[in-house]
């Protein structure tokens, strides 16, 4: 098989080892045909539509979906990758394609940030009791991964060996021959066991198949999804099941936080402010419901329980006066920049004096406003730099409730501000602080 990489307007860019793996042949046997299919895998857009030369290939591909093979000429392959319900085009190219082959164009990403590669399929079969499997990164956002196959019963990997790793955004393992059957896939993050992106409970491989594993973002960003795709087969869809939570003291006074969430240990008597680990839990379903304990002051307290959403990262903020505290339930949004070489911002308010709202400026221009006690700004783009000015403001004060001169903001990088009480006995208004922290490539919090 053979990969060639095509951007869209406003793609991200993938890594430079990347370009090297994913190098085209040029066509051969001008004027002859070939088979090409569509394989949707950005959640983005629930159907996709290929055509080649104007001709329609491929309609109405979901998800996780490939579509039937369609004969084109490799003299004529203007190819797009549009909406099915509005016929916009989200990604373009012309493709050098060989005579009598089968390709299948896979699209991936997001919405701003849709790319597409071009999987040629026509590796040698494995042989018999045999099995080859390729894995493929296509989700940039997550950083890079292992991946175990294994037929242990969990995910522990106490002992078993990575079959590929450090396998970055945009690269794939090669072929790797593997015996026949079931097995369970592990998917984590570089070179730490414990973070766990992925768990497929199994996956055949039959015998003499050829089989690429593509790996894909979440709306979280971290956690990832996998697709399976038989080489001139068909596709199967992997969704994760998990999701990641973080805990966040934010109390008055100095206020401390105990909690689990589903088993998982959030924070043990943590002395606001302080800002908790993601710890990876299932996620909300009929099957398995949250569960969730809390305790401010050492006393237990009742918040209505969050829902999970699969592949999604949540911050559950405690936040205010001890003596009446709130759950703040925030979405995250880990995913990189749509612009590659950009930044994303977001401010977090948990003063719950300033009604007012909170604001945040960098290099003097506001990029979060009116954030009221207990909410989240909406995460936005910026021009990363070595050295920026932070303020954070209120309307209600003449001068900054906290400024940060020189802060590098890193490319690629994703970074959330705190506003929280400090800790001292009887705050004033002047005294309250925020603390920047930085989660997202290269320093994402795991």
């Amino acid at each position: 098989m053979r990969f060639t990489p095509w951007a869209t307007r406003l793609a991200l860019t993938l890594s430079l080892s990347a370009t090297a793996l994913l190098t085209a042949c040029g066509g051969s046997g001008s004027g002859s045909d070939t088979q090409v299919r569509l394989l949707n895998a950005t959640r983005s857009y629930s159907a996709l539509d290929l055509t080649v030369n104007d001709k329609t290939i491929n309609s109405g591909i979901g998800y996780a979906a490939v579509g039937s093979y369609g004969g084109v000429s490799t003299s004529d392959t203007a190819s797009k990758v549009l909406t099915s319900d509005v016929g916009t085009s989200i990604s373009a190219t012309t493709p050098g394609l060989n005579a009598n082959s089968h390709y299948t164009y896979i699209t991936f990403g997001f919405a701003g940030a849709i790319r597409t590669t071009l999987l040629e399929e026509n590796q040698d079969a494995a042989d018999a009791n045999k099995a080859k499997l390729f894995v493929y990164n296509l989700a940039p956002d997550a950083g890079a991964m292992d991946v175990y196959v294994t037929s242990a019963s969990d995910c522990s990997l106490a002992s078993e060996t990575a079959l590929t790793t450090n396998l970055a955004g945009g690269t794939g393992s090669g072929y790797i021959v593997l015996n026949s059957g079931t097995f369970r896939v592990c998917v984590t993050g570089y070179n730490d066991r414990t973070d766990l992106r992925l768990a497929i409970p199994a996956i055949t491989l039959d015998s003499k198949s050829v089989n690429t594993l593509i790996l894909t973002a979440t709306d979280g960003g971290v956690l990832v999804n996998g697709i399976s795709l038989v080489q001139q087969g068909a596709a199967t869809s992997f969704l994760n099941t998990q999701s990641r939570v973080r805990a966040v003291a934010a109390l008055t006074n100095g206020g401390t936080v105990s909690g689990t969430l589903n088993g998982q240990t959030l924070l043990t008597g943590a002395i606001s402010p302080l800002i908790g680990s993601y710890v990876t839990v299932n996620a909300t379903s009929t099957s398995t419901p949250t569960t969730m304990t809390l305790a401010v002051n050492g006393a237990n307290v009742s918040f209505p329980v969050p829902t999970l959403g699969a592949g999604k990262d949540t911050t559950l903020m405690v936040w205010g006066d001890p003596a009446a505290p709130n759950l703040a339930v925030l979405n995250d949004d880990n995913r990189l920049p749509t612009v590659s070489g950009n930044a994303k911002v977001r401010l977090i308010n948990a003063i719950p004096t300033q009604t007012a709202g909170v604001s945040l400026n960098i290099d003097y221009t506001a990029r979060a406003s009116n954030v009221t006690p207990g909410t989240t700004s909406t995460p936005v783009s910026i021009a990363s730099t070595a050295s920026s000015q932070v303020d954070v403001v209120v309307p209600t004060l003449a001068t900054p409730i906290y400024t940060k001169s020189n802060l590098a903001i890193a490319s690629n990088s994703v970074w959330t501000f705190f506003a929280v009480p400090n800790t001292t006995a009887n705050p004033d208004t002047t005294s309250n602080f925020p603390v920047p922290f930085m989660q997202g490539l290269p320093k994402r919090e795991r």
